[in-house]
């Protein structure tokens, strides 16, 4: 059991830090409300899951190839510069205030959590957390500790999303349809900003080969 929530604090260690998964989860909280912030979330930690299952089964030894990480380092780029994009050009559309109904599906916030989590950020991750905390458990003789550990971790994240997704329930319900659209723009411009990001890290790997 210590083991446990020793991951436990992992996860929710690795969930602190401002990233794609929590910008568009503090957006789509603002704009529809907690259920759509925290479906982002869950669409995100599929994602994860996918991964941790994938890692086990070799997947790590195929995303480390220079290549591979090449083409999710571009591919990644131009996807949030795009969803950036997007948020700033649509930041007054869909708005939500606090105790009007909107019309936007949870499937649709579940699915944008899905496209954001497949970035090479969240990818090397995976890859670097995994290839050292998990190092003994890619013994398939040893599944008991590694279910343990993906539990843990997955657990930790899934708090912090909760935790987050009340604070920005409760923030807006004091706030008015200006400054959710300016939360929009503002979570739309960290968003281009992961985007150049990650073309800096492609140049980067480029420059290695």
């Amino acid at each position: 059991m210590s083991l446990f929530f020793t991951y436990v604090l992992l996860g929710l260690s690795i969930a602190m830090p401002i990233g794609t998964i929590t910008v568009e989860m503090t957006k789509q909280g603002m704009k529809h409300g907690f259920m759509h912030g925290w479906s982002v979330g869950l669409g995100g930690m599929t994602i994860d899951l996918l991964l941790i299952i994938g890692l086990y089964l070799g997947l790590a030894s195929i995303l480390s190839m220079p290549y591979i990480q090449l083409i999710m380092w571009l591919v990644g780029g131009i996807f949030l510069i795009y969803v950036g994009y997007d948020s700033i050009k649509h930041a007054d559309h869909d708005i939500t205030l606090s105790g009007e109904k909107t019309e936007k599906s949870i499937f649709s916030s579940y699915k944008n959590g899905l496209l954001v989590a497949i970035s090479p950020g969240n990818l090397v991750f995976w890859i670097s957390v995994f290839g050292t905390v998990l190092a003994n458990s890619f013994d398939h003789t040893n599944t008991s500790y590694f279910i343990i550990v993906g539990a843990g971790i997955l657990f930790g994240i899934l708090m912090h999303d909760i935790v987050l997704m009340m604070i920005v329930a409760t923030t807006r319900k004091v706030m008015n349809r200006t400054a959710i659209k300016m939360v929009s723009v503002l979570a739309g411009a960290v968003l281009i900003c992961f985007g150049l990001y990650f073309f800096y890290e492609l140049i980067g790997h480029l420059q290695k080969l």
